[in-house]
């Protein structure tokens, strides 16, 4: 049975109709009938509506100031009955994504930029894969395109005193990671 198919459900509509005769019931027409076929939901309207009364319902508590406002999150639960509360997401200082976390490393000034890539990946605190690094508007060590890798490859070699100062924060980029990460490096 192909709920597409317009013979398909005109032949479903012929049989539902005579059931429906049979039990005297009302009501059965092609939309319908291609509804259940399909288990269409008429979802969007009623999505619209709650929207619209959620709009309103902060417009009049912001306009008379009768009951706190929604803060910054609302769920709906409309599968049995009507229930709905909000509450505020907290921003975790500690999230790659909405904490813009820092992170830091102590190690000798006179490692190569391969050891500090070494220690991001080992290191608990960050677990990077593949990182590749910039200081400032230098570029230190890029993973991809090859291009670059190739350019920047003499790096790995360097001191890191000789690339960058102590306290100097890096800006690491990485598969593992949705956003870039700051890694202030100190030399110990």
């Amino acid at each position: 049975l192909d709920g597409d198919d317009p013979e398909h459900i005109n032949w479903l509509v012929e049989k539902a109709s005579e059931r429906a005769i049979q039990f005297n019931i009302s009501g059965v027409n092609y939309s319908l009938t291609q509804g259940v076929v399909k288990n269409i939901i008429p979802a969007i309207a009623s999505t619209n509506a709650i929207i619209a009364a959620v709009c309103t319902n902060e417009a009049l508590k912001l306009v008379t100031s009768c009951n706190p406002f929604l803060d910054n999150y609302l769920f709906y639960s409309g599968d049995e009955g009507i229930h709905s509360y909000s509450f505020c997401f907290e921003k975790d200082p500690d999230c790659l994504v909405c904490g813009n976390r820092q992170g830091s490393v102590a190690i000798s000034g006179d490692a190569t930029l391969q050891d500090l890539i070494d220690e991001l990946k080992v290191n608990r605190s960050f677990q990077l894969k593949a990182p590749t690094l910039t200081c400032g508007d230098t570029n230190l060590y890029f993973q991809n395109p090859k291009e670059l890798e190739k350019l920047t490859r003499p790096n790995l070699d360097k001191k890191l005193c000789d690339l960058f100062e102590t306290g100097s924060t890096l800006t690491a980029t990485d598969q593992t990671l949705p956003t870039s990460l700051q890694v202030t490096v100190s030399f110990s």
